[in-house]
């Protein structure tokens, strides 16, 4: 498995989210087998979200979506604050507690 590890700050959480949920279609067509959303106990202002895909060619392909499409237009990403920093990790191992 894939992981798109994608963290920035924001605006606004509610503003933000809802502009998240609006791109739920697009990361089902493109391969987003599940996320988490995360954010640090003391910054309300910053996320942190994993998309797992099962390739890295998915994890790629919806990476250029995001900053063609999404981040781009400040219609698409009206509580986004600054730039997204970006990586795609490989799970090497999972475990439950």
């Amino acid at each position: 498995m894939f992981t798109l590890h994608i963290e920035h700050p924001i605006s606004d959480f509610g503003t933000w989210r809802h502009a998240f949920d609006a791109f739920a279609d697009m990361r089902g067509r493109s391969g987003v087998r599940s996320h988490a959303i995360r954010q640090p106990v003391d910054d309300p202002r910053y996320v942190l979200i994993d998309l797992d895909f099962d390739t890295t060619a998915q994890a790629e392909h919806f990476l250029a979506l995001l900053q063609t499409r999404v981040w781009a237009s400040r219609d698409n990403s009206p509580a986004l604050d600054g730039a997204p920093i970006t990586r795609i990790l490989e799970v090497r191992d999972t475990s439950p507690a």
